[in-house]
């Protein structure tokens, strides 16, 4: 692990927006499950999550746009979202934490109804057929989504993979769950009906995949009553 790493993780430790429990603390009855809103954020406001966040720039983003509301972006690597913890700190969002999990373990951390909305931004679409059980939009994960959810809660994904896009529409029609807008490009001159957050707000690999001439596709959806 290179020293950069290692200074990041280091630093992770004494930010106060950054929760960072090992797995068996996850598994074992973990105490911020169904308490979020009253120990970690303090108010009653909804909650967002931004999963597989990388930097955090989705996270930080919407927290900026919205006091209303508390975000947390989750990913397993801290020396990644170490930036966006670090910005949130600096610019004095307190509607902003960082969790280190594994994306599967999302309803051992959450209690059912205590998320109002899911982002999932440039996830690896795992495009080999042995590598589905790793695809962030395949029926396993979409049923640990709809537990934490609350009622009317939506899931939004936003990738340059045609592949997973389609993949997700397809699987979301199949389970009988409600697709609510849908792109292929998102940077089509028609499509003034999504919301501008996804347009506003672009992450670090949406700027390489632009570069490269990658189509920027989104789908929002929501779960079946």
């Amino acid at each position: 692990m290179g020293k950069d790493k290692i200074r990041r993780f280091n630093e992770n430790k004494t930010f106060e927006n950054v929760v960072q429990p090992t797995r068996e603390e996850v598994v074992n009855n973990f105490p911020l499950k169904g308490n979020w809103n009253k120990d970690f954020f303090k108010n009653d406001n909804p909650i967002v999550l931004e999963l597989g966040c990388g930097k955090g720039e989705y996270t930080v983003a919407m927290a900026r746009r919205d006091a209303n509301r508390n975000f947390i972006g989750i990913d397993i690597k801290g020396a990644r979202f170490w930036r966006g913890a670090k910005t949130a700190l600096e610019e004095g969002l307190d509607n902003v934490g960082f969790m280190r999990t594994q994306i599967e373990l999302i309803d051992q951390v959450f209690a059912e109804n205590e998320v109002s909305e899911i982002w999932i931004t440039f996830p690896d679409p795992q495009i080999k057929y042995r590598r589905t059980v790793h695809r962030l939009t395949n029926p396993d994960f979409l049923a640990k989504y709809n537990k934490v959810l609350k009622p009317e809660g939506t899931v939004n994904l936003k990738t340059d993979s045609e592949f997973l896009h389609g993949y997700t529409h397809g699987m979301i029609q199949l389970l009988g769950h409600k697709v609510i807008k849908s792109s292929h490009n998102v940077y089509h001159p028609d499509n003034r009906e999504l919301p501008k957050i996804v347009t506003d707000v672009q992450t670090y690999y949406e700027e390489k995949f632009k570069a490269l001439g990658k189509t920027i596709t989104y789908i929002q959806f929501q779960f079946k009553d």
